[in-house]
C-alpha cells in the first residue's frame, strides 16, 4: 500500500514539475528560494530550523486552485480527502479585497503533527460566487450557472479511486500510480480554445471570474515554495530581471519573531492561449492569470493574538491615509514595536502565540520543589517551549496577492447585499466539517501540556 502521505507527497513533486514545464519562471523561482535557504542555514545555523527543518522548508509548497460550483468543490474534497488533507478555515475575499474578487475559500491540508512534519503541503481552493448580485446580475448569474453546469471537470475514474485511497488510507503501488497520473493531468493547463467573447465577458466583472468560469477546466493557479528570508528572495528575484508584485503581503519585517504568514509573488505573465472568436475562428491570444507566489512562515497566533495583529493592521491603514506619502512597512513596523512583545518569551508568556511544551531530558533537580506554573517550569529549565507553525492563510494578504495581480479592478456593486456565505455553508456543501485553525493550534499545545503533566506526575497540566 502506498499511503496517503506518500500519496500527498508525490502528488505535490509530481504538481512542481508539471508547473515548472508550463511556466518556467516558477522553477527559477524555486531555484532562488532553495538558494536563499541554504544561504540563511549557514548564518543563523540551528536557530534557521526553529520553524521546521530545512527538508521540511524545502519541500514544502501550497497549492491554490479555483472551481466554480459546490459539487466541484465537493469532488475537490473527495481528491484532497484521499491525499489525508482537511478542509480548514473558511476565507471570505469578496470582503478583504478593494477590487472585485468573488469568490469565497477554504484550504486542504493535514491537520495531525506528525503528518504535517511528513509533508506538509496544502491547497488554497477559491469557489467563485455567482448568486452574488454584487458582481453578476440575474441574466449573467444565469448564463454563468449553465456554463457551469455543463463541464466536467474531474473523471469519475479519479474520484473512484480517490474515494477507496481514503476510505483505506491509501491505495495499492498501481491504483496509486493512476490516481497520480489523473490527478495531474486535470490540474494542467487545457489546450482548449477558450470562447473569447464569453471570456471576455467575465472578465468586465472579475479577472478572476473570468479564469474560473470563462473556461471549460481548470489548473493550478500558482504553486508556492516556502522561503526563510522573503525579503532576500524578493531583491534577489528583482535582480534577476523578474517583475515581482509592489509590496510584501502580512506582517512586516521587524526585529521581533516572525508571526503568521508573509507572502509575495512574481507578476502574473502573459501565456500563450488558444482563443475561439464569435465567428468561430480559432486564433492565437494571451490570457494573463498563473503567477508565481512565495511565502515565509511565521508563529502561529491564538485569537487574542490575532485579534492585536488585526487591530494593528486597521491602525496602519488610519495612519497611511491620515499620512499620505509615508512608506507603509514603516508605519508598520513602528507599531509592532509598539505594540507586540519582540521575544517568544514573552509572546507565550501573554498568550499571544501557540507553542507545544516539552520536558526537559536534563532537567534540574531530583523533582522536589517542582513548580506547578508554566512560565516557571520554562524560566527554571523544565520544559522547553517551541513554537507552532502557523499553517493557514490570511484573507486580506490572499486579496492582496490576487488583485496585484490583476489588470483591471472589474465591478463590484455595492448598492446591492451580497449572498450570505460562511463556514457552516461550506461545511453542508462538502459533506465533512471545516475545521477551525484556532482549534487545532489550541488541541496541539493543549496536548503537549497533558504529556508534560504526565511526565512530571503534576495533577492537571501547568498553565
Amino acid at each position: 500500500m502506498i499511503s496517503q502521505w506518500q500519496l500527498r507527497a508525490a502528488f505535490a513533486r509530481r504538481l512542481s514539475d508539471m508547473y515548472g514545464r508550463e511556466v518556467p519562471a516558477y522553477t527559477t523561482l524555486v531555484d532562488v528560494s532553495r538558494e536563499v535557504n541554504e544561504d540563511v542555514l549557514r548564518a543563523r545555523g540551528a536557530d534557521a530550523e526553529r520553524l521546521g527543518s530545512i527538508g521540511r522548508v524545502t519541500a514544502e509548497r501550497h497549492g491554490a486552485i479555483r472551481v466554480g460550483t459546490p459539487a466541484e468543490l465537493q469532488q475537490v474534497a473527495r481528491i484532497f480527502g484521499a491525499l489525508g488533507m482537511h478542509p480548514v478555515g473558511f476565507y471570505d475575499l469578496r470582503e478583504a479585497a478593494a477590487s472585485a474578487v468573488p469568490v469565497v475559500s477554504t484550504a486542504f491540508r493535514p491537520v495531525d503533527g506528525e503528518e504535517l512534519a511528513r509533508n506538509p503541503f496544502r491547497v488554497f481552493t477559491s469557489l467563485l460566487t455567482p448568486a452574488d448580485p454584487r458582481f453578476f446580475d440575474a441574466d449573467l448569474c444565469a448564463r454563468l450557472e449553465n456554463f457551469l453546469a455543463g463541464r466536467r471537470l474531474f473523471p469519475p475514474e479519479l474520484l473512484a479511486l480517490a474515494d477507496r485511497a481514503e476510505a483505506a488510507g491509501g491505495l495499492p503501488e498501481a491504483d496509486a500510480e493512476r490516481f497520480l497520473q489523473l490527478a495531474v493531468r486535470v490540474f494542467e493547463l487545457s489546450p482548449e480554445p477558450v470562447d473569447q467573447a464569453w471570456y471576455e465577458t467575465l472578465e468586465r466583472v472579475s479577472a478572476v471570474a473570468a479564469d474560473i468560469g470563462g473556461v471549460r477546466s481548470t489548473h493550478i493557479n500558482h504553486l508556492t515554495p516556502r522561503v526563510l528570508d522573503i525579503d532576500e528572495l524578493y531583491r534577489r528575484m528583482t535582480e534577476r530581471g523578474i517583475e515581482m508584485i509592489d509590496t510584501i503581503q502580512g506582517p512586516p519585517r521587524w526585529k521581533g519573531p516572525d508571526v503568521l504568514l508573509r507572502q509575495t509573488s512574481f507578476r502574473a505573465l502573459a501565456e500563450p492561449r488558444a482563443l475561439r472568436t464569435p465567428d468561430g475562428e480559432v486564433i492565437s491570444g494571451a490570457l494573463r492569470v498563473r503567477f508565481g507566489e512565495v511565502e515565509a512562515r511565521g508563529i502561529a497566533l491564538t485569537r487574542q493574538g490575532r485579534a492585536r495583529y488585526d487591530a494593528l493592521l486597521a491602525r496602519v491603514d488610519e495612519e497611511a491615509a491620515r499620512r499620505p506619502g509615508t512608506d507603509r512597512a514603516d508605519l508598520a513596523r513602528a507599531l509592532w514595536a509598539e505594540e507586540l512583545p519582540d521575544t517568544e518569551r514573552e509572546l507565550a508568556a501573554q498568550g499571544l502565540a501557540h507553542f507545544t511544551y516539552h520536558v526537559v531530558s536534563d532537567r534540574p533537580g531530583d523533582g522536589s520543589g517542582l513548580p506547578t506554573r508554566l512560565d516557571e517550569l520554562v524560566e527554571q529549565g523544565w520544559v522547553r517551549a517551541e513554537p507552532v507553525v502557523y499553517e493557514d492563510f490570511l484573507p486580506r494578504s490572499a486579496a492582496g496577492i490576487f488583485q496585484s495581480n490583476l489588470s483591471e479592478e472589474g465591478t463590484r456593486n455595492n448598492d446591492q447585499e451580497g449572498a450570505a456565505y460562511d463556514s457552516d455553508w461550506l461545511s453542508g456543501v462538502l459533506g465533512r466539517e471545516v475545521l477551525d485553525p484556532f482549534d487545532l493550534y489550541e488541541e496541539q499545545q493543549n496536548g503537549s501540556l497533558a504529556q508534560v503533566a504526565r511526565a512530571l506526575g503534576l495533577d492537571r497540566p501547568p498553565r
